[in-house]
């Protein structure tokens, strides 16, 4: 009885739900914005369309077109809105490096050759997300996120010269996003694991004419990224 009445003491009520002296930031999902960064580790890679030259005679040496997955990282900001108590939009803006590779596979003097062509990029996305959450366990919530995001290649290329003679992609790209993850709350921050799917809905794929474009007729982007996120 009196370990019960002690414990009682401990509780507060907040936003109609009690919190014990072990929950911490009771307060914290109540505020309606809060601040963050970001960092993501990505596997990424193109999805490709053949066109119809790729079975023309002019590419008859060409036995196909094969995406490799490959690495990268990103930074980021978070701005977090409280709509209602379990939903929350959320905005991300980060800076992301990404390497994507093309491998072009050749039957030469009966022998298989591949030519590696490979886009190195730097974007800026803004991804707009809505994050529904479960009811918090102690110092736990687990959350669905989803929503789209639009980015911007930060650096110009130049893409006369012998640019013309390489894979080239666009400097603007759309996707959708969807994911998890799960917030953990510590005495001055939360910390939050997630696993995130972005699929591209553009054509990446330059207006250019050379043996690395006429073969396909679209591509578009694939990206898998694990973050971790410090509010």
């Amino acid at each position: 009885m009196v370990i019960t009445l002690f414990s009682a003491g401990w509780a507060q009520q907040v936003g109609g739900r009690m919190y014990t002296k072990s929950d911490n930031l009771p307060n914290y999902d109540n505020r309606w914005l809060h601040y963050g960064f970001a960092i993501g580790m990505h596997s990424s890679g193109f999805r490709i369309q053949y066109g119809d030259e790729f079975t023309s005679p002019e590419f008859d040496s060409l036995q196909s077109v094969m995406a490799s997955s490959t690495f990268g990282f990103s930074l980021g900001l978070i701005a977090n809105f409280r709509i209602a108590d379990y939903l929350d939009i959320r905005v991300v803006p980060e800076v992301v490096f990404y390497e994507n590779r093309l491998d072009y596979r050749y039957i030469q003097g009966g022998q298989l050759v591949t030519d590696q062509q490979t886009v190195e990029s730097t974007f800026i996305e803004v991804p707009i997300l809505f994050k529904y959450k479960s009811v918090r366990r102690g110092n736990h919530r687990l959350y669905l996120i989803g929503g789209v995001e639009a980015g911007i290649e930060a650096t110009g290329r130049d893409k006369g010269g012998n640019e013309r003679d390489r894979l080239l992609t666009e400097s603007n790209n759309l996707s959708l996003q969807a994911g998890f993850g799960m917030d953990i709350y510590f005495p001055l921050f939360k910390f939050a694991p997630e696993v995130r799917y972005s699929r591209g809905i553009s054509n990446v794929l330059s207006d250019n004419d050379n043996r690395y474009h006429n073969p396909l007729n679209r591509i578009a982007t694939n990206t898998v990224t694990l973050y971790l996120l410090f509010e």
